[in-house]
Formats: structure tokens, C-alpha cells, sequence
């Protein structure tokens, strides 16, 4: 393999390993915040060894967040310097932001999160984890403004020329506010609300499973199923508005999601299928003047197909895209039944007893998880051959000196790393899980118990 190939394979593991644990974080912050706030409303002490119990789930997760985003930093420099000098002066300006704005409201409270619930106050400590909540929130802003300047440049202009080119920001609010971050940022947000609330649903379906915790598990499971259920539903519009904006500023791109090859024709919409580009054809299901319709709300205004652009400036992996997008499309929709259903059997009074759908629950973890990767992977994919759209080509995007053999080296000892970072994130996680909720108060009851047998 080149240097190119590897190099995006590398930044690919290292994003995609890494995109586990924030969005959790995310979502699991907004679940803290729904028990916390319960528990000072009701003083049910069901919802307070809830928040004790996911504070320290919370604490593992936000912990592996921030060390596996340590290594994408390096890359920028290491593999990708023509890269990090064409978009310094961007990226440099929504990361100073993230730490200003984002990561020093994280790290001002999470120790009282973390450590403060017997030290002040339970107001202050639910202010600390709506703090903390919304901290990580920011935080998403502004990788995902960075990420969607790639996407749909915006205030800016180019000084230098050729390998000395570089962006630099004319007006800093236009190049926040680009043509698709608003959209990008809602749906990442309630990708990861979805992520955060199926990790909860999961965990206390298997408790409700194993007859474990039942009652506090049977509370947390209904407050949290109508987020999860809102949160999959409103993926629908934000879907859509990301769609949109697709259509209008990346259109070889969601050519690209349809396999929509010719110039200038009604869309098909597919529900699923298989490309292959080298006949330009799509076999599969699908609703004629589907895309057409869900664009223009009529069947006959023509969508601008692949065969529009050069060869060399539209998407070369054509299926891949296709199939990305398809999987993050079926999963939402599947998200969206699951949820519906278990609301309807809740208000009827019979979720509980229906065993079958909490064993899909207790697994249905992986699913909002795999549809962020897969999402991602649509939207990254799909830009090429462009690291910065219409501008910088991601082949001119790379550092001159590094060698292939110094990049596959990295890439599998990242791999090995990584791979024995998930194992142990899986280790504690079940550990925990395994646990219960009602190990602070057990090991408080134990000590007590000791220090008076002696």
C-alpha cells in the first residue's frame, strides 16, 4: 500500500476507535442529569444510587475518551503536515475555542462530580453534572465546526501559493456558522443522546433479565426510553436537513449515498442494494423518484448524478458509500420502531413482562454505536477525493518524508494498543455492570461492619 492509503487507514482506526467514547459520554451526561435531577425532586433514593451507579461508568468512559484523542493530535503533524499547514489557522481557532469554552467547563467540574457528593451540596452537585453535561456538548460544537469547515469551507481566503498555501480566516462567526454545521452539529448531538440512553436501556433490561435491581432499573428504564424514543424520531429531521445541505453544497456526495450516476435525471431512493460502479448500475429495492422527492417534494425536478463530475473529483469507492449509508438509514429506523414499540407496551402496562424485547434491549447497545461509524464513514468517504472540499486534495494533503513502512509499523502498534485498551474498557465495564448499583452502599455497610467486629 502507499503512504496515502495507510495514512488514511491509520487516521481512520484511530478516529473511529476513539468516536466509541464520547458520544457515550454525551448521552450518558444527559441520563445523569434526568436520574440527579429526580432524585433531588422526589428524594427517591432509587434515582440517587442510579446517578452514584452511572457516575462511575460515566468516569471510565470519559477517562478513555481523552487519552485515545491524544494520538489523532500527533497525526495531524506526523502524517498529514501539508495538511495541518493549509488548515492551521481554522483548526487552530476551534480548538483554542473547545479548550476555552469546552474543556475547561468539563474540568472545572467533574472532580465535584466525580468526588463531591458527600462534600457539597446535592443544588451545586447537580449543577457540576449539568455542567460536565454540557460541557462535552461544547466540546462536540467545535470538533464538528472544524470538521464541517472541511466539508463546506467558509470565511476564509487562501494566502501563498502552491505547498506555501494556507486558509486564513477573514470572519471567524462565518467560518463557525459554514453551510452545514448547524445541521452536522444537531445530528451528531442526537446520535449521541442515542448512544448514552441505549447504553442505559441495555444495562438495566439485563438487570430486569437477571431479576437484579429490579425496581430502580424499571424507573431508570422509562425515563430514559422517552429521550432514546424523542431522540430517534428527531434523528429523522435532522437527517434530513443534513441531506439536504448535502444535496446543495456536496452533491457528488450524495450521488454517491443513492448511486446516482446519471448528469442530470430523476433519483431513485434505495432501501438497500449493491453498486457496481464499473457497470454504473444499482441492483437492489427502491422507490422510484424517491431521493427526488425527499430533495424537492415532487417527482420530476432532476438531481445531478456522478456522471456530472470529473472521474478524478467524485467519490471512487461509490458502494462503500452507498453501504454506509444505507446501514446508518436501516439502524435509525430500527432505533425509531424499537423505541415506539416499547413506549406503546409501557403505557400499556406489559414492557416489563415482555422478556423477548428486553433480550433485544440488553444488546441493543451496538446499535446506535455502529450507525455513528457508519455515518461517519458516509460523510468522510464520501467528500473524497477532497480533505478539504474543492480545495485541498487529501493526496496533497500528506507529509513529505514519512514512508510507508514507518506508517504500517505505527498503524499496527496502534492497532495492538488499541485493541488492549478496548479489552480493558471491556473488562471494567462489566465489572461494574456485574457489580450492581448497590456497591457504595455495600462497601460502606462492610466497613461499618468491620471496624465494629474488631
Amino acid at each position: 500500500m502507499d503512504v496515502e492509503i495507510l495514512s488514511r487507514l491509520q487516521f481512520a482506526f484511530t478516529i473511529a476507535f476513539h468516536y466509541i467514547y464520547p458520544p457515550l459520554s454525551i448521552g450518558l451526561g444527559v441520563a445523569l442529569v434526568v436520574f440527579e435531577g429526580m432524585y433531588l425532586r422526589t428524594k427517591d433514593k432509587h434515582y440517587e444510587q442510579l446517578t452514584k451507579f452511572w457516575i462511575r461508568i460515566f468516569a471510565l468512559i470519559f477517562g478513555i475518551g481523552v487519552a485515545t484523542g491524544i494520538v489523532m493530535e500527533f497525526e495531524f503533524g506526523t502524517n498529514w503536515a501539508a495538511y495541518s499547514r493549509y488548515v492551521g489557522d481554522i483548526f487552530g481557532s476551534a480548538l483554542a475555542a473547545e479548550g476555552v469554552f469546552a474543556f475547561a467547563l468539563e474540568s472545572t467540574f467533574l472532580g465535584v462530580l466525580l468526588f463531591g457528593w458527600n462534600k457539597v451540596s446535592p443544588r451545586v452537585h447537580f449543577f457540576s453534572t449539568v455542567m460536565v453535561t454540557l460541557g462535552s456538548m461544547f466540546s462536540a460544537i467545535w470538533i464538528v465546526v472544524a470538521n464541517s469547515w472541511q466539508q463546506t469551507p467558509a470565511g476564509f481566503k487562501i494566502v501563498g501559493e502552491g505547498m506555501n498555501a494556507r486558509a486564513e480566516i477573514t470572519d471567524f462567526w462565518a467560518m463557525v456558522f459554514n453551510p452545514s454545521s448547524l445541521d452536522r452539529i444537531l445530528h451528531v448531538w442526537i446520535a449521541a443522546f442515542l448512544a448514552g440512553t441505549f447504553l442505559v436501556l441495555s444495562v438495566h433490561a439485563y438487570y430486569i433479565l437477571k431479576n437484579r435491581h429490579v425496581e430502580q432499573s424499571k424507573k431508570a428504564f422509562g425515563a430514559i426510553l422517552i429521550i432514546a424514543a424523542i431522540s430517534a424520531l428527531a434523528q429523522l429531521v435532522t437527517g434530513h436537513g443534513s441531506a439536504t445541505g448535502v444535496a446543495e453544497n456536496q452533491p457528488a456526495k450524495l450521488a454517491s449515498f443513492e448511486g446516482h450516476y446519471d448528469s442530470l435525471a430523476v433519483a431513485d431512493m434505495y432501501m438497500f442494494g449493491w453498486v457496481n460502479d464499473s457497470k454504473q448500475e444499482v441492483t437492489g429495492v427502491k422507490i422510484p423518484g424517491g431521493l427526488t422527492f425527499l430533495l424537492y417534494q415532487n417527482f420530476t425536478t432532476p438531481v445531478k448524478g456522478l456522471n456530472a463530475f470529473n472521474k478524478n473529483d467524485r467519490p471512487s469507492q461509490v458502494n462503500f458509500v452507498f453501504q454506509t449509508y444505507h446501514i446508518m438509514i436501516a439502524i435509525g429506523m430500527a432505533l425509531i420502531g424499537l423505541t415506539l414499540l416499547a413506549l406503546f407496551l409501557w403505557w400499556k402496562g406489559k414492557l416489563f413482562n415482555q422478556r423477548w424485547l428486553m433480550a433485544i434491549f440488553s444488546f441493543s447497545v451496538v446499535l446506535p454505536q455502529i450507525a455513528n461509524q457508519v455515518g461517519w464513514y458516509s460523510a468522510e468517504v464520501g467528500r473524497q477525493p477532497w480533505v478539504v472540499y474543492g480545495l485541498l486534495r487529501t493526496s496533497d494533503a500528506l507529509s513529505e518524508n514519512v514512508k510507508s513502512g514507518q506508517v504500517m509499523f505505527s498503524l499496527i502498534l496502534f492497532t495492538l494498543l488499541y485493541l488492549v485498551l478496548f479489552g480493558l474498557f471491556i473488562y471494567l465495564l462489566n465489572k461494574k455492570i456485574q457489580t450492581g448499583l448497590d456497591s457504595h452502599e455495600s462497601n460502606k455497610e462492610y466497613s461499618h461492619s468491620k471496624l465494629m467486629s474488631n
